[in-house]
């Protein structure tokens, strides 16, 4: 079984740090999935815009500010990931307890320096 990403937060813009993410997870032969506003593609990679049940899901990385986040709880719970990435700007404590109920792993970190220095 692969260990696949989701990338939430995902963005067209080639200056978002989300957009970023995707390149490099693919760069460094991550299987990856992302979920944006608008539908599109980088580096092969769809993004939609709808909650799709991914299955396999090991990591979802967030560009999503906190208020944008409590949508995403019960989904984000529903793939059953190993953990949760808060990149800069994304740090949410009540989400935190969410994610530890669920025996989900919470990581406080930045998905690129993670990825530079190979502790992805």
């Amino acid at each position: 079984m692969e260990k696949k990403t989701l990338v939430l937060g995902a963005s067209l813009n080639s200056a978002r740090y989300s957009n970023i993410a995707i390149k490099r997870l693919v760069r460094y032969n991550q299987p990856t999935v992302a979920i944006g506003l608008r539908k599109g593609e980088v580096e092969g990679v769809k993004i939609e815009t709808e909650k799709i049940p991914f299955q396999d899901i090991d990591t979802v990385t967030l560009y999503l500010g906190p208020p944008r986040q409590g949508e995403y709880y019960d989904y984000i719970v529903s793939l059953n990931p190993q953990r949760v990435i808060f990149n800069p700007g994304t740090e949410n404590p009540e989400f935190y307890e969410i994610l530890r109920k669920n025996n989900i792993e919470i990581e406080v970190a930045c998905t690129l320096i993670m990825l530079g220095t190979n502790q992805y």
